[in-house]
């Protein structure tokens, strides 16, 4: 089951629930999880921390397997494990948290890959996006004629996606007979991969040429690959000459991008090139403002300018730091002070510090260092038993013990592919439960990396 199918599956069970859960709790799901994997009937879910991950296996687990069983009759059960920080920082298509003023006729079914959430109206500008707003605004009230391509590139969880979405949506609220689509790289290469398995390429070409606005996150993550930057090319040239809109965004410009072909690049910088920056304390406080509001939670403007001066990388850590404090609380049946948001704050900050001083370099290095091996090794296609242990149990502990997403875990060990990586890290969990070589392996790795400090480097 491909990914996107998981988080349409994850995002019904949630929409049934709305009702049964109380806001907090329906707040914490929706916002701080993220459908793993299903196998053998069990569909895994990923949440941010032990105390969500303990409260949800307590009190939610029954009531979500029911939903999930009435969803999809291959789920059996529901379980929850501790993700990466990283896991909460891709797209998800989300379940509504809201329901917007209806729409006059005619009115057209929401599409599924755009978040309800994610509108021009809910955007808070601030200095570092203010021009980024602007063009993108541009761009959905004249699709096509205003900048084409629209190229958006900034760091991780600074509204890229958010202005990506909203452009979709006031599209879509102009023009009921538009052709939007919303989809990250990887999911364009999945679904490329697919259509050539199943001799299908006519259908997928047909699908992606006939769309009006063509929306494409994370486009750096097709760099390296051949086959699909190639359809991508066509793709793109079939849309720019039929007069419809592709909007792409990026974590860096693309004369930037390392190994994406000079042809798309040169296409992305035909339009517009905006970047999108960290928010300035005032923004911060705005924004928090703004999601409290959005989500019915009432907190002082102290309480909201403590986080703001605490989270200071991007939005979505910002966001989630203040749904952590608000579930914390809810969980706990517990005034939302100034000691208690202290105490959670410490926690994340503390747990980003550790992140930060780990990279996927560095268990690739102590990872060599443990097989006898080069760390040059692990990145080369060298299938030998040893160099293949080693580098599975690089990426489980990749994935483990930093932030990196699956596509970044692969990216940095030569370019391999996000399957790869989840492949490596099923296969060394399986491997834990009765290898004890495999075992004391990952046992030494993790303790030798947990001694790491930036001195040491």
């Amino acid at each position: 089951m491909a990914d996107f199918d998981i988080n349409l599956i994850w995002n019904q069970i949630l929409a049934s629930l709305e009702k049964s859960l109380n806001k907090p709790i329906y707040e914490t799901l929706v916002t701080s999880s993220k459908p793993v994997s299903v196998e053998r009937g069990n569909l895994e879910i990923a949440v941010p921390g032990d105390v969500i991950k303990n409260w949800l296996s307590k009190h939610c687990v029954t009531l979500l397997e029911q939903e999930a069983r009435s969803v999809c009759s291959n789920i059996k059960s529901v379980s929850f494990v501790v993700g990466s920080e990283d896991l909460f920082t891709t797209p998800l298509i989300e379940a509504h948290l809201s329901v917007e003023a209806a729409p006059k006729k005619p009115t057209r079914p929401a599409n599924p890959y755009l978040n309800p959430r994610y509108t021009f109206e809910t955007f808070v500008i601030g200095q570092g996006n203010r021009f980024a707003h602007a063009a993108a605004l541009a761009v959905a009230e004249s699709p096509a004629t205003a900048y084409n391509p629209y190229f958006l590139y900034g760091g991780v969880g600074l509204g890229k996606t958010h202005l990506m979405q909203a452009i979709g949506h006031r599209v879509e609220s102009r023009n009921h007979k538009a052709k939007v689509l919303y989809i990250t790289s990887e999911m364009f290469t999945n679904e490329l991969i697919n259509s050539i398995r199943d001799d299908k390429t006519v259908q997928f070409r047909n699908k992606y040429r006939s769309i009006d606005v063509l929306l494409v996150d994370d486009v750096q993550f097709i760099a390296g690959k051949e086959r699909t930057q190639e359809e991508f090319f066509h793709t793109f040239n079939a849309l720019y000459e039929a007069n419809k809109q592709i909007v792409v965004s990026s974590d860096r410009p693309p004369k930037e991008i390392p190994t994406l072909e000079e042809r798309l690049r040169s296409r992305f910088e035909w339009g517009l090139t905006a970047d999108v920056q960290a928010p300035d304390f005032e923004t911060r406080v705005a924004i928090l403002k703004k999601k409290a509001e959005l989500s019915g939670i009432n907190i002082s403007d102290d309480i909201l300018s403590l986080i703001a001066s605490k989270i200071i990388s991007n939005i979505r850590k910002l966001e989630g730091a203040l749904i952590r404090i608000v579930a914390y609380a809810s969980l706990n049946n517990i005034e939302i002070s100034i000691s208690l948001v202290d105490q959670v704050l410490r926690d994340i900050l503390n747990s980003q510090k550790e992140d930060q001083n780990i990279s996927i370099d560095l268990i690739k290095k102590i990872t060599a260092e443990y097989f006898g091996i080069k760390a040059e090794d692990i990145d080369a296609k060298d299938r030998t038993k040893k160099i293949a242990t080693a580098r599975q149990i690089a990426m489980f502990v990749s994935r483990e013990m930093t932030n990196a997403s699956l596509p970044k875990i692969g990216e940095g060990f030569g370019g391999r592919d996000h399957t790869t990586v989840l492949h490596a890290f099923s296969k060394i969990k399986a491997e834990l439960k009765g290898n004890v070589e495999i075992g004391d392996a990952v046992k030494q790795i993790r303790n030798t990396i947990k001694k790491f400090t930036p001195k040491a480097v």
